[in-house]
């Protein structure tokens, strides 16, 4: 669980610039108190957690926000490398994205996603989708320190 005084950080990797919106809001609406990072693409996001080029000060996420949908490098590829990485793979990856194909589902969950949630439209829905993600994964279970 996360002590109350410490800001959660988080890593959103998402190329549209809607969605991150939508997300930074749903947070303050939420009340988490969070360090949100956005990287627009799966080349980012990798250069991120692995603190090479702009990101060598960057912070170890508490939780990984992954688009499945994104340039240079998609969000299952993305995975599949925070999976296989014994220094990333602990890390909580949900994957946040519009696609409901049940392939799409089906390989995240094979390349050991810890959960998939499809993108609410409506702003109230996908406000309350972030506020459950931040109930689980910071008031509910319990993760390895960073």
């Amino acid at each position: 669980m996360n002590p109350k005084n410490k800001p959660i950080t988080i890593l959103m990797a998402e190329d549209n610039a809607t969605d991150v919106m939508l997300t930074k809001e749903a947070l303050a609406h939420a009340k988490l108190l969070n360090s949100l990072h956005v990287v627009d693409d799966g080349i980012e996001a990798l250069d991120f957690l692995y603190r090479r080029g702009k990101y060598t000060t960057a912070p170890r996420p508490d939780l990984i926000l992954l688009d499945l949908n994104m340039p240079r490098k998609n969000g299952q590829e993305v995975l599949a490398e925070i999976k296989a990485d014994p220094k990333l793979k602990h890390i909580p990856v949900v994957i946040l994205t519009t696609s409901k194909a049940e392939e799409d589902v089906v390989k995240a969950y094979g390349l050991y996603a810890n959960c998939y949630v499809i993108k609410p439209v409506d702003f109230d829905v996908f406000a309350e989708v972030v506020r459950s993600i931040q109930q689980f994964w910071f008031s509910v279970v319990t993760l390895p320190p960073a």
